[in-house]
């Protein structure tokens, strides 16, 4: 059937097979899909995914109405950033990026961030082949089980082309969207760069009535928050990516409710498996395991937001339109954003900081009770970090906080006070009630 498709003998439409991945439907890119597959179906590799496919497609679609940043745009750019260097220094105590901060067009976005999108998906592209290949052997006649052994390694190139090209239009849609290196909330780049996209950072203050110099500033101090956070906390990058890849790799597939839609295609028809791709019926519901990364990572991505909320509302108390520009960042968030469609297509994860509100307001309660060096000093370790029950209670962290600045004992939780009462019962050296 595969090759009957590829070959133009069937009465299968490529181009509702394409809309049926989510790809393009335009006569180049449905020939390009086809060149591909037959690619993947000829090919002798060990069915692992070509990811060059993925940065093909992605810069392809990213260059599509794409701008060159001109000289005149690129030192207001420079100039914004000197002055939200300068703003941040005064309201926060985390270590300086040694790296200069970076221009990109929508294409230079995709090259730089393509190899950690394919570090996030490949879990769960190698569950969809696995589930692919597992359906066809598993499923087959004993007589035809030999015939198919071949065809289980096609079906996983197969797959991996497919998903890498998926990857690829998805990314540059997102070279679209995005304003800046931190914007979806995770670091994209391993050297904690900091970057803005010219032309999507212009679309994002159309219509504000905001003067174009703030929001390049205001996006600016963004970025620059967010990028020296992760420079400051070298382990916090590991353990956001970490939690991710938990999650995704406790990914599955409905090998029952896949075979019950191949028996059941109708080639007139592909939005029907277009739906279930997209609608999450073919992955099972969470693992308690997963439950748990995605628990970590919702926390985390709450702290990292709502830190750089507050100091950029700090850094940028300036800036007369600033809460003009907060509420639009806000009312962006709020609708999805722009990588929310993204890890739900590719990693079956709805990537939302749902706490954002709450941690927000316990990094200003923690500023107003112990000031910004204090604040900022909770990024040093992971154990040190407020917890998803400290942003249920900000009141406790903010008592032990200000214990500490006091140069008082620390104040205890009921855990910490059984284990100092242990200790000192297990201590020979304690001297003894008479």
């Amino acid at each position: 059937m595969l090759r009957d498709i590829l070959s133009g003998k069937s009465s299968i439409d490529p181009g509702q097979l394409a809309g049926a991945a989510g790809l393009p439907n335009d006569p180049a890119s449905v020939a390009a899909l086809m060149n591909q597959l037959q690619g993947a179906l000829k090919g002798g590799d060990d069915g692992g995914i070509n990811w060059g496919i993925a940065l093909q497609q992605g810069q392809e679609r990213a260059a599509t109405g794409q701008l060159s940043t001109i000289d005149a745009q690129r030192a207001e750019f420079e100039q914004a950033f000197h002055i939200a260097a300068l703003w941040l220094d005064d309201v926060i105590n985390v270590a300086e990026l040694t790296v200069v901060p970076r221009l990109m067009t929508r294409k230079e976005w995709v090259t730089a961030t393509m190899p950690l999108w394919s570090q996030l998906s490949e879990p769960v592209a190698t569950s969809i082949s696995d589930s692919l290949t597992n359906v066809l052997t598993e499923q087959a006649p004993e007589e035809l089980k030999g015939m198919l052994a071949g065809a289980s390694q096609m079906m996983r190139s197969l797959g991996g082309t497919l998903f890498a090209m998926q990857l690829g239009q998805v990314v540059g849609q997102l070279a679209s969207e995005v304003v800046s290196g931190g914007d979806i909330g995770i670091p994209l780049f391993s050297d904690q760069q900091a970057a803005l996209l010219p032309q999507n950072v212009a679309e994002f203050g159309e219509g504000l009535d905001v003067p174009t110099d703030q929001v390049q500033i205001y996006l600016a101090v963004r970025e620059l928050a967010h990028a020296r956070l992760f420079r400051h906390s070298r382990w916090l990058r590991l353990h956001m990516i970490s939690s991710i890849t938990d999650f995704a790799h406790g990914i599955t597939i409905d090998t029952d409710r896949l075979e019950s839609l191949a028996e059941g295609f109708d080639p007139s028809n592909p939005e029907e498996l277009r739906d279930a791709m997209v609608n999450g019926s073919l992955i099972p519901p969470k693992s308690d395991a997963q439950l748990a990364a995605l628990g970590r990572l919702e926390t985390m991505l709450a702290l990292v937001e709502g830190w750089v909320d507050v100091v950029t509302v700090e850094a940028t108390s300036r800036l007369p339109r600033a809460d003009a520009i907060n509420e639009t960042v806000k009312r962006r968030r709020a609708s999805g954003g722009p990588a929310e469609s993204a890890f739900a297509t590719l990693v079956g994860l709805e990537l939302r900081p749902r706490r954002l509100r709450e941690a927000a307001a316990m990094w200003q309660a923690v500023t107003d009770a112990v000031g910004n060096e204090a604040r900022d000093a909770l990024w040093a370790h992971p154990d040190i970090l407020p917890t998803s029950e400290d942003l249920d209670d900000p009141q406790a962290l903010i008592a032990r906080l200000t214990s500490t600045a006091k140069g008082e004992p620390p104040v205890l939780d009921d855990v910490d006070q059984a284990l100092a009462d242990l200790l000192r019962d297990d201590n020979p050296d304690r001297p003894h009630e008479a």
